[in-house]
């Protein structure tokens, strides 16, 4: 990969592009749970979809996406712990549908330190591999 001024952690343009990126009120995977973008759904229910993602950091990677609406993990609520729940519940659910049968890792990146590029909630499942540990 080559990293130019405008992704560097700590520049000016990075800087922005996360404040941007921050500020932004419609995302790709509210595109997605809306059908506005098409999207093959794994699962698809009143509270969340699942997608693959579309760069695989393992041999199984898919996303479990809110369809509420939610920015990052930490603008969740006291009344969101059952879509919370709910979404891992699917996470399990279609990681036993695909055949995973060894594990996987679920993961939340919340916030600009967290690693989230995307700010709507969603989880990421990976499998089909060993996992590493710390994850870096």
């Amino acid at each position: 990969m080559r990293f130019s001024e405008k992704n560097i952690p700590g520049s000016l343009n990075h800087s922005l592009q996360i404040k941007m990126a921050d500020e932004v009120d419609d995302t790709i995977f509210g595109k997605i749970v809306r059908k506005e973008i098409p999207a093959k759904f794994l699962h698809e229910d009143e509270q969340c979809v699942v997608i693959k993602d579309i760069h695989p950091q393992a041999p199984h990677h898919f996303l479990v996406v809110s369809v509420k609406e939610l920015r990052k993990l930490e603008d969740a609520a006291e009344t969101d712990q059952k879509l919370l729940g709910h979404m891992m519940w699917v996470a399990t659910k279609v990681a036993k549908e695909i055949g995973i049968t060894n594990g996987y890792r679920i993961v939340i990146n919340d916030g600009h330190d967290g690693g989230q590029n995307v700010y709507h909630l969603h989880l990421h499942v990976l499998g089909g591999r060993k996992m590493n540990w710390p994850p870096g």
